[in-house]
């Protein structure tokens, strides 16, 4: 009899938990659902507790604990509440993988824990490598664990660097799409509306995301996951724009070739091969048909005009506390602008403010860098009070 491998996904309601709960529906009996959690959304998983019957499930807003514990009052399951619920579910013994789905840095703690427990982390949100990418991989190495990337791009690197080693990189070369304004000029992105850019041309993610794909932020993120991910110094990584979203990322390796990963743009595969890795096996990812595919075009992205990749680099190579800063100040200026509050333009801006105001800190614990991301929530706060 096979053991059955058991799965915590943290943030069960977004769209990577909803496409996470289907890959492990179908993968059948060797995978199970041990635990799910989210953050106001009791409803739909209330809805999920009943069709998968985890042990635990989470809110993460105490205030919708009574709710959801009416919801769910006839079923055989533990009920936690509270940002530290989080954390309490990737410690458990029982879980052999914590698929971590949690938008914005609110999953730090618990990814963290789950890395000193040795888990198996499949990480689909970037705000934890991006924030705390030398902290995490320290730990994750120290106890035996592994991180295996969820997000498209990180998973085709992945799959791309099976076929050599590390040292015969030349260079990671990164897709996007560029989202809704790739041929938007600077001037141009003064007059965005919260429509367009909520009008993603390839994917279908949250709001936060997709503003973040609209501004390339995105991007930016990917490159300095890419650095602790792959070990790999940003000067190797790369970033080209490829509208039509089928091949995911690329390796150069020293000896001229380039291998890539292929695939249509659904979350599906990403997240499969996470859970099943060295394995591969049939599920529900979309067929890739290339002769249905078309023309495949590839560019060079606008740095003058989207400020957050040459910002990422600069990021990147600062260390210390930037990356925190970066973080936060952009996920603090989205809330802004997605509240109608603040300009699109305004994002990057508070950003670059926020980077220029912090004085650089090394060598920090967790407790130290969520104070900075504190930090930079109020500053941006601050600003948008007064535009």
């Amino acid at each position: 009899m096979s053991v059955v491998k058991q799965i915590a996904i943290l943030g069960s309601t977004g769209s990577i938990g909803k496409n996470a709960i289907q890959v492990i529906d179908a993968l059948g009996p060797e995978y199970g659902v041990f635990a799910l959690t989210a953050h106001t959304n009791v409803r739909l998983l209330a809805d999920q507790a009943r069709q998968y019957r985890p042990r635990f499930v989470a809110v993460t807003d105490s205030d919708r604990a009574h709710e959801l514990g009416e919801l769910l009052a006839d079923q055989d399951v533990e009920i936690l509440a509270g940002p530290d619920a989080l954390t309490t579910i990737a410690e458990l013994d029982e879980v052999d993988v914590v698929l971590a789905a949690v938008v914005g840095a609110a999953g730090l703690p618990a990814i963290l824990a789950a890395g000193r427990k040795g888990k198996r982390l499949a990480i689909a949100n970037k705000e934890p490598l991006v924030i705390a990418g030398e902290l995490l991989t320290r730990e994750v190495e120290k106890n035996g664990g592994v991180i295996l990337p969820v997000d498209s791009e990180h998973s085709a690197v992945f799959q791309a660097m099976q076929s050599g080693t590390r040292d015969e990189v030349k260079r990671i070369i990164l897709t996007g799409s560029g989202g809704p304004f790739r041929q938007a000029t600077a001037e141009d992105l003064r007059e965005v509306t919260l429509d367009q850019a909520l009008s993603h041309p390839t994917w279908n993610m949250g709001p936060k995301i997709t503003v973040d794909s609209a501004t390339l932020m995105n991007k930016a993120f990917e490159v300095i996951e890419a650095r602790w991910l792959f070990d790999m110094p940003v000067e190797k990584v790369e970033v080209l724009i490829h509208p039509e979203s089928i091949v995911h990322s690329l390796v150069e390796f020293v000896d001229g070739s380039t291998i890539a990963q292929l695939g249509e743009p659904d979350m599906c595969l990403p997240i499969q091969y996470a859970l099943t890795y060295p394995a591969r096996v049939a599920g529900i990812t979309r067929e890739l048909r290339l002769e249905d595919t078309g023309r495949l075009t590839f560019a060079k992205p606008d740095f003058r005009t989207f400020r957050a990749l040459p910002l990422a680099y600069e990021v990147a190579r600062t260390g210390g506390t930037a990356p925190v800063v970066f973080n936060a100040a952009n996920e603090a200026a989205v809330e802004e602008f997605l509240a109608g509050r603040i300009a699109f333009v305004n994002i990057i801006e508070f950003v670059e403010h926020c980077l220029d105001k912090h004085s650089i800190k090394t060598e920090l614990s967790l407790e130290e860098l969520l104070d900075v991301d504190s930090w930079a929530r109020r500053e941006v706060t601050e600003l948008a009070c007064s535009v």
